[in-house]
């Protein structure tokens, strides 16, 4: 039976590209023919804000919060979006509670882990792409327990050195004590600016301390990309009639996530950080 590999876009830092790198990751591997299923676990919705708007909110409706609650599968939550290939497990404004109702359960830890094992249509899928909050909580260590590869953007825009590490700790941990499967896929520099001595500064640094771990594509600032989640389109159906910068970047990047993925070139984020 076809497993998907799960992915964790994960950082402790907001504003790094996190939710757009989800986007429009998952579709540029739908753009070369992957099925795709993107996850929403951050409380603010900003993943399904930018693929299908958010929803009004109905208290008779079965939620992510309940999946989490009652481990039971995501089937009836999976909507499409309108990139073929790519499906999305909406969050709903119920959500910012999973936190704490998590807290007394037991196994809180394996939650997320329990729903998408009970996801019949899981199999359809070549990947799950899971969208985090910037903080270090339950709801991410489910979202990375659940997965077998975590991706961490980072910003050019600071030096992000210290942040790495202190993620790199707390991923660490979570792998020694929870998961022990789960693999690093790498760092990827988004806000990049080559004319911008900062950026050059960051890259030069990232280059020195994390080496092969650094992803070869750089993801440049591209005002475009924050425009088309305001209307609810990816990269790719924004830039379509011009094949822009955005395009040509989140392509490379799902090229490079496969190829990663088929070399299983992956190392403790922790070991590299502390490098």
């Amino acid at each position: 039976m076809k497993k998907p590999k799960v992915m964790s876009i994960v950082n402790h830092k907001g504003g790094v590209l996190k939710t757009t790198t989800t986007v429009n990751l998952g579709a540029g591997l739908a753009r070369l023919g992957k099925r795709v299923l993107v996850c929403d676990l951050d409380p603010q919705q900003n993943l399904t804000a930018s693929l299908i708007g958010i929803q009004p909110y109905d208290d008779n409706a079965r939620t992510l919060f309940h999946a989490f609650m009652d481990e039971q599968g995501l089937d009836e939550l999976i909507r499409p979006t309108t990139t073929k290939g790519l499906d999305i497990v909406p969050s709903a404004e119920d959500f910012f509670a999973t936190e704490l109702s998590l807290a007394p359960k037991p196994a809180r830890e394996f939650c997320f882990r329990s729903c998408l094992k009970n996801t019949a249509r899981l199999t359809e899928y070549d990947f799950v792409l899971i969208d985090n909050s910037p903080s270090v909580s339950l709801v991410t260590l489910n979202s990375l327990v659940a997965s077998d590869y975590f991706l961490v953007p980072v910003s050019a825009e600071y030096l992000p050195i210290t942040g790495l590490i202190m993620l790199g700790n707390s991923i660490g941990l979570a792998q020694e004590k929870l998961a022990p499967h789960l693999k690093s896929l790498g760092v990827v520099l988004t806000h990049y600016h080559r004319q911008e001595k900062i950026c050059r500064d960051v890259e030069k640094k990232l280059q020195s301390e994390l080496g092969e771990m650094l992803f070869r594509t750089r993801i440049r600032v591209n005002t475009k990309a924050k425009t088309a989640p305001s209307v609810q389109k990816t990269i790719f159906q924004f830039e379509e009639d011009e094949e822009g910068r955005g395009t040509e970047d989140y392509a490379a990047l799902a090229e490079e996530v496969i190829a990663r993925i088929e070399q299983n070139e992956s190392l403790p984020l922790k070991e590299a950080a502390n490098g």
